[in-house]
Order: structure tokens, then C-alpha cells, then sequence
């Protein structure tokens, strides 16, 4: 089922004013980005983005304007047959009874903010591709180490809530625990996040819930980071590690997004917070083009 959210969400989100469609704020939005309407006012409607929310700024607004009555008239008859969601008018413009007229009549909400153009369409792509995004939910934890989003895999009861308290005391953050909501906001790009229900609480057997905001501060947890890394714990196996330079690369698939993908087998003694701290550096380091095997082939070519 498609992802949708209403114009009501958007009012309530951005605090807009509502100038006319007052009982139509129930209409939904389907569609990430919004589209400014600059063609179709002079009549191209070939690849009009009619199921978008449009915004109309102050070059729109400016140029309605200049036209005569029966133009502008016949302009804005031709676009609101189409029946975009909604029209948001930016910077408190005013002089809009004739758009309020046509979208009484049509049924489209016609709303307002005072928010400057550019700043708004910022802010509404931002939400709207969130709010949209595909997304599907894994049991696992979410952290970010050192800026870098990390999800932490395995069976019920390997140690990841317990690898993710470690980390939060070394300075890093919990974004999700148990639950954690991976959100596609492009081809490339997997956010992770909470589920509300779960926000700021880490489970740990034999100690039970707490709340790491309270216990850590602030700075224990992050809404949202950018999924770069898949870790999964395991049990440890004799004979199944080997010590090879650089380990063949393995990736995770989520949503058709490749994730690199590392497993950390378990055993007493063993500090794995540290080694997904590693894990998280070294990816860091690839990244900005440097290989530590690389660089250590180099040295033995030397001698």
C-alpha cells in the first residue's frame, strides 16, 4: 500500500494558514517534492507534476498579477482542473481572492506561510521524502559511532543491546533498539530510525529498561543516521576466522541498497564495541581513499 500524507499533516507540520478549502484538508499526498507551476501558467502542461504539492512564489505570484482579469482567470482555470493537492503560497503574499475562488469552487485546499520560497521548498522536500519513503522494519539495534550509522545484527540474545550500551559510554550514540525502521530516501541511501514507541530505550538483560537520554544525557541519542554499515553478530566457531589482509567484501541488501556487510564472531573477553569502532573507523578511512592494506604492501614492495 502507498505511502501517503494528508494536507492536514502539512498545515499542522508548518503551522499554514489556510485561505480556502477549509473542509477539503483531508486530501492526500502521495507524491515526494514539491513543483513550482511556471510553465503551465503560460499553457505547457506537458509534464506538469499535478499530483505534487505546489508552491507558488513570489514570480508566480507577481506574474499573476500583471494579467488581465480574463487572463488570469483562464490561467488558473487550466491548472486547477487538474486537482494538485494543494497550493501553499509563500512569503504572506496577498491580493489572492482569485485563487481562493477557484480553489473554493474546485475543492483544493489553497494555503499560505510566511516562510520565504527558497527556504520552504527546503524544508517540504525534506519532509516529504521522509514521510514517503519506502521503508521496512528489521529487529536489530541502530547506533551512530563517531558520525557513522551502524546496524547491529544477530540472534535474540547474542549481545547487540549490550554492544550498543558499550558504545553509548564510550561517547556514541543510540538511534534504535529491538526495532529499527530503515527508510529508502534515494537509490543509494537507507536512513534509520525508530518507531517512536521505542524512542530513547535500551533493553538489557538482567537490568531491564532504561532510558538513555536520562541516564547518559542528550547526547546518548540520535533520531535518525544514515545506515553505512551492517554488522552482524555471531557465536564464535573454531576454525571459521581467518587472519587474511583483507577480507573478501560482503554486502546486505535492503530495498535493492547495498549496505557493506561485516560479521564479528563472539567470544568472552572479546571487546567487540571496540571492534565495531574499528569497523566504523576503517570504513571512514576507505572512504577518504586510504587502504590500510595497501599501505602496508607498499612497505614490504620497499624493502
Amino acid at each position: 500500500m502507498a505511502k501517503s500524507v494528508s494536507v492536514q499533516d502539512l498545515v499542522n507540520r508548518f503551522s499554514l494558514e489556510v485561505l480556502a478549502g477549509q473542509k477539503d484538508l483531508n486530501r492526500l499526498i502521495t507524491k515526494p517534492r514539491t513543483h513550482r507551476p511556471g510553465l503551465e501558467f503560460v499553457g505547457y502542461f506537458d509534464f506538469f507534476q499535478q499530483a505534487r504539492v505546489q508552491v507558488l512564489g513570489s514570480k508566480e505570484i507577481n506574474y499573476l498579477h500583471t494579467l488581465s482579469e480574463e487572463e488570469r482567470n483562464s490561467r488558473i482555470g487550466n491548472i486547477v482542473k487538474y486537482h494538485p493537492p494543494c497550493f501553499v503560497v509563500t512569503r504572506n503574499q496577498e491580493g489572492l481572492k482569485y485563487l481562493m475562488k477557484y480553489c473554493e469552487e474546485e475543492g483544493i485546499p489553497l494555503l499560505r506561510t510566511h516562510e520565504p520560497t527558497t527556504k520552504f521548498l527546503e524544508l517540504m522536500d525534506a519532509y516529504l521524502t521522509k514521510a514517503l519513503a519506502p521503508e521496512v522494519a528489521i529487529h536489530g539495534v541502530c547506533v551512530n559511532v563517531s558520525g557513522i550509522g551502524i546496524l547491529l545484527r544477530g540472534k535474540s540474545g547474542v549481545g547487540k543491546s549490550e554492544t550498543a550500551h558499550t558504545l553509548i559510554r564510550r561517547g556514541h550514540r543510540l538511534v534504535a533498539d529491538d526495532i529499527v525502521v530503515l527508510r529508502k530516501i534515494s537509490p543509494e541511501t537507507i536512513i534509520g530510525t525508530h518507531n517512536g514507541k521505542s524512542k530513547e530505550f535500551l533493553a538489557l538483560r538482567s537490568i531491564g529498561l532504561i532510558n538513555v537520554s536520562r541516564l547518559y544525557g542528550r547526547r546518548a541519542f540520535q533520531d535518525e543516521t544514515r545506515i553505512v554499515l551492517d554488522i552482524e553478530l555471531t557465536q564464535w566457531q573454531e576454525n571459521a576466522l581467518n587472519n587474511e589482509l583483507e577480507l573478501e567484501p560482503k554486502f546486505s541488501d535492503y530495498m535493492d541498497v547495498r549496505i557493506p556487510h561485516i560479521e564479528i564472531q563472539l567470544q568472552p573477553g572479546r571487546d567487540v564495541a571496540g571492534l565495531v569502532e574499528a569497523a566504523a573507523n576503517n570504513w571512514y578511512l576507505r572512504q577518504q581513499g586510504y587502504s590500510a592494506v595497501e599501505d602496508f604492501m607498499k612497505r614490504l614492495e620497499s624493502n
